[in-house]
């Protein structure tokens, strides 16, 4: 009896509904809530699997006192999950989609652009400056933000401000705020307080007039191994088609600008009525020089989407196979459409300029 009941469960302990997914993510807090996000609608979606969150450091959560934009490196934040994934220790790994970059390793590929949060960037403001602006609070006083496109846009927007780099997670970003006398705000996203439960905190929200957002903000990528269709098939039904297209056309922006953390590159994207609209700009550092645009594009959704063997199956290194590849198309070439109308204008020289300035400093 003894050895039919191993049998039996060894059988059980190999069957389709004990098989676990390892899900790789970042140690912070927030990466964690994200994380538990995505497992949980899975979990819905596919109960008869299981999932193990597994937590690792990656190279923008070791280096805390260097500006990101300084760094050098364009995938801070991916490179060691991309390692686990690529070792088969992680079946797949949930990301900041703005955290990805535009161009990914051959091996790998977004397999779902999960529903935006806000997009936004938000003010937080140290309690003694609660119920302020950022044009009404004091002559010189300083805002945080590691962000070279926020502090451009900031700057020229609101030039009485100064604006110094701040590093490390959501919480010690407060902290830091609350605790020293250092900053009078701190610019956040709206999406990473909503999803820490700390709405409260926000004292302004920056609309795109004031603010644009960067590629990706408020969306969540799943990344998993680019030939492992099993757990393509899996993750494809968390794909919001809306944000999936807005992201597409802001990833194909970026990369046709060869922009990344390095330089100021903007954004804010619509769909609204069959039509997808994007703007897009690029700044010097200091602000003061700008070009931006916007171009839109219909979207034609045909009522049955067949892939044929001529397609390269990832776009700005998403792979959605269950959206209609047209929609995709026109969402990518509107990217890069209002990227070379930058260009031709003389875009490219603002970001060198930037990027240069940057390098140097």
């Amino acid at each position: 009896m003894s050895g039919n009941g191993s049998a039996a469960s060894a059988v059980a302990e190999n069957s389709p509904k004990m098989r676990v997914i390892r899900v790789g993510t970042r140690k912070s807090q927030l990466a964690r809530i994200q994380t538990d996000c995505v497992v949980s609608a899975l979990k819905a979606l596919h109960p008869g699997l299981r999932f193990e969150i597994i937590a690792m450091s990656t190279t923008g959560d070791k280096i805390l006192d260097v500006a990101l934009s300084k760094i050098g490196e364009k995938s801070l934040f991916t490179k060691e999950l991309e390692y686990a994934l690529d070792k088969e220790e992680v079946d797949l790994v949930v990301h900041s989609l703005k955290d990805v970059p535009t161009v990914l390793p051959p091996a790998f590929t977004i397999g779902a652009v999960c529903k935006r949060e806000d997009p936004r960037d938000v003010v937080v403001f140290h309690p003694k400056f609660v119920g302020k602006t950022l044009e009404t609070l004091p002559e010189k006083s300083v805002v945080g933000t590691s962000s070279l496109r926020r502090m451009a846009q900031l700057h020229r927007k609101f030039p009485h401000l100064e604006f110094k780099s701040i590093r490390g997670n959501l919480s010690t970003r407060l902290q830091k705020l609350d605790e020293l006398q250092e900053f009078s705000a701190i610019i956040l996203a709206a999406a990473g307080l909503q999803r820490m439960g700390w709405q409260s905190r926000v004292g302004q929200i920056l609309h795109p007039e004031e603010c644009m957002y960067a590629v990706g903000q408020g969306a969540l990528g799943v990344e998993v191994r680019a030939r492992d269709q099993d757990i393509l098939d899996l993750v494809a039904v968390l794909h919001d088609p809306e944000t999936l297209l807005c992201c597409i056309a802001e990833r194909a922006f970026l990369r046709q600008l060869e922009g990344g953390c390095s330089v100021p590159v903007a954004v804010h994207t619509t769909l609204k009525d069959g039509q997808l609209y994007l703007t897009g700009g690029v700044w010097s550092l200091d602000g003061s020089e700008t070009m931006q645009d916007t171009m839109q594009t219909t979207i034609h959704v045909p009522a049955q989407h067949e892939a044929g063997p001529e397609d390269d199956p990832q776009l700005v290194g998403i792979t959605a196979q269950n959206i209609p590849r047209v929609a995709q198309l026109a969402a990518e070439n509107l990217g890069i459409s209002l990227a070379n109308l930058l260009l031709n204008r003389g875009a490219k020289s603002i970001l060198d300029v930037a990027r240069q300035l940057n390098d140097a400093h």
